[in-house]
């Protein structure tokens, strides 16, 4: 297939960090004073136990939520300040399935695209979809997918979004023993072009140089 993800400008200043941050839910804070600073090509995971506040610090990363105290910069510049420009570099998949039920899985990746800015041709979004499984599947409406063929669009959609960054709240949920292998190598394929990981997980990933934060 043709692949649509790009490789990214190479860096030897960190390009996603986090400064002293600290977060707090109702009365209880879920961490504070943390530090974390991640180049290209490499993939952090964050691990602990429910309830533990992994979710809201991938919504301080994206933006989504603002910390309590610190901050959040990309390329040294605190993400409130290029709003836009941040967000056009980052794809964050979060525990909804973020698709549109009622349309198909190409007119899901097609409509993401317009709305992203980008050229997506048919051969490309089928192609796509087609690397991860769902030939034949392209254009019955989404609610008649399982949920683990949906994790495969929003894979599709991973590849196609051409975003450096990615952040990923439990990405692998739902995943067979062979998809959680594809999205593994399209996680290593999105590293080895200069993209950064973020995620989420309770299972073990084997990624080379993956780096790990315990909350």
């Amino acid at each position: 297939m043709t692949t649509t993800n790009s490789s990214f400008p190479a860096s030897t200043t960190a390009a996603l960090e986090a400064r002293n941050i600290t977060c707090v839910r109702g009365e209880r804070t879920l961490f504070s004073g943390l530090d974390l600073e991640l180049f290209v090509g490499q993939c952090l995971h964050i691990r602990g136990e429910n309830g533990v506040g992994k979710t809201s610090l991938l919504r301080l990363l994206t933006g989504l939520a603002s910390p309590d105290c610190g901050e959040v910069l990309w390329y040294g510049q605190p993400i409130k300040k290029q709003e836009s420009e941040y967000h056009s570099k980052l794809l964050f998949l979060g525990h909804r399935d973020a698709l549109k039920e009622d349309l198909s899985a190409i007119e899901n990746l097609r409509m993401y695209a317009a709305i992203d800015g980008i050229t997506l041709s048919e051969q490309d979004a089928f192609a796509s979809l087609w690397r991860f499984g769902l030939k034949g599947r392209e254009d019955l409406p989404v609610n008649c997918l399982s949920a683990g063929q949906k994790k495969r669009v929003l894979m599709a959609r991973m590849l196609t979004r051409r975003a450096q960054l990615w952040i990923l709240d439990e990405p692998f949920n739902a995943l067979d023993t062979h998809a959680v292998g594809e999205l593994q190598a399209l996680i290593v394929e999105h590293l080895q072009g200069n993209g950064l990981v973020v995620l989420t997980s309770h299972q073990s990933l084997a990624i080379s140089g993956l780096r790990v934060l315990d909350l």
